[in-house]
């Protein structure tokens, strides 16, 4: 289980100087919830997010037990490093938007027609309980042809969740290569 360690200070020049030590600045919340400023040692963050089999991570902060869901990071723009990550809270009954990641599977017909895979939407943003999310959207591009797309419109929401996205949104299509 990821450990982390609480930030007495939240200024720019203690995060600085947590990064330079091998630190991850992350900031925990949900509604209900008070927020927790904390850090990660940077590769036990990493070991902890490729090793987690679902969408929530579990972690301990201050010997409190929590299941959180990353909502957003920033990447150094240069090493593109993890510099910071918001985790919310998976508060179970609670309803609220979480970006569910993508995943396509299968090569597209259209590549031999000198296409290519394009993917639009890397998370969808879908609104309900945690315990109602799916892990993922596994999508099968096999069957897509140049200037051909999956839309938000063409998938069916999980049960008891809703998504927020615009129903005219692509998310992955075969586009004409250049």
């Amino acid at each position: 289980m990821l450990e982390g360690i609480t930030r007495e200070s939240i200024g720019s020049a203690s995060a600085k100087k947590l990064r330079r030590d091998g630190y991850l600045t992350a900031n925990i919340y949900a509604n209900g919830v008070e927020n927790i400023q904390v850090a990660f040692k940077r590769g036990d963050f990493v070991k902890a997010v490729r090793a987690k089999d679902g969408l929530t991570l579990a972690l301990t902060v201050n010997d409190t037990e929590l299941k959180v869901v990353i909502q957003e990071y920033q990447l150094h723009p240069v090493n593109g490093d993890v510099k910071h990550v918001d985790l919310r809270v998976a508060v179970p009954g609670q309803v609220t938007n979480y970006l569910i990641p993508v995943k396509t599977e299968g090569i597209p017909k259209g590549l031999k027609n000198k296409g290519v895979l394009m993917i639009f939407k890397k998370r969808l943003k879908v609104r309900g309980a945690i315990e109602d999310m799916p892990n993922n959207f596994t999508f099968n591009v096999e069957p897509l042809d140049r200037e051909e797309s999956i839309l938000i419109r063409d998938i069916d929401a999980p049960a008891n969740c809703r998504l927020m996205d615009r129903t005219d949104v692509a998310i992955c299509g075969v586009m004409k290569a250049k």
